[in-house]
C-alpha cells in the first residue's frame, strides 16, 4: 500500500477510510499527462516519473496534488512495486487514473472536507512523521519480543522445585 494521509487531530478518522491517498508534483502530473499524449515514449516519461517515486526531488515550493490509488485498479505496496510490475508508461498512465479517481469524488465526500493540495515540503514532513512512526512501533515491537523471551529465559533457568525427603 502507498503512504495515505494521515487524519488531522480534531477530525474523525472515517473520513478518510476506504481512500489511499498519495500526493504527486502537480507539474510532475502536468508532465505525465503531456507525455502520454504525445506518443508514450519511456525515455520521455522516466525522468518525470521520478519525481513521483523519490519526493526529495520535487522543489520544497512546489505544489503536490493528492490522487486516490484506489484508481489504480489493483492494490502495490509501493510506487516501486508498480514500477516493476506496470513499467514506465504503465505506472504513468496509473498515475493519471487515480488523480481521475480522486477528482471524481466516488465517495460523494464535502469539498470542505477533501484532501488538498500541499506544498512539497508539507508533503516530505509528513512522510517523514509517518517514517518515524513506523520506526517507533517496529522498536515497540521489537522491545516486546526482547522481553517475552527474557521472560521465557528466566522461567527456563529456574531449577524444578526440590521434593522434600520423607524417610
Amino acid at each position: 500500500m502507498v503512504a495515505i494521509e494521515p487524519v488531522p487531530d480534531g477530525e474523525e478518522e472515517d473520513i478518510t477510510i476506504g481512500q489511499d491517498l498519495f500526493y504527486v508534483s502537480e507539474k510532475a502530473l502536468a508532465g505525465i499527462k503531456e507525455k502520454l499524449s504525445n506518443g508514450k515514449k519511456e525515455e520521455d516519461i522516466k525522468p518525470i516519473l521520478a519525481k513521483v517515486l523519490d519526493p526529495e526531488l520535487v522543489p520544497d515550493e512546489e505544489m503536490m496534488v493528492p490522487v486516490d490509488m484506489r484508481g489504480v485498479g489493483k492494490e502495490f505496496d509501493s510506487i516501486e512495486d508498480m514500477v516493476a510490475e506496470l513499467g514506465v508508461v504503465g505506472t504513468a498512465e496509473a498515475i493519471v487514473k487515480a488523480r481521475e479517481y480522486f477528482e471524481a469524488n466516488k465517495d460523494e465526500e464535502p469539498e470542505d472536507e477533501r484532501p488538498k493540495p500541499m506544498t512539497a515540503a508539507e508533503w516530505k514532513k509528513v512522510l517523514e512523521e509517518e517514517d518515524l512512526g513506523l520506526e517507533g512501533e517496529e522498536e515497540e515491537l521489537l522491545e516486546d519480543d526482547e522481553e517475552e523471551a527474557d521472560e521465557d529465559a528466566e522461567e527456563a533457568e529456574e531449577p524444578p522445585a526440590k521434593k522434600a525427603k520423607t524417610d
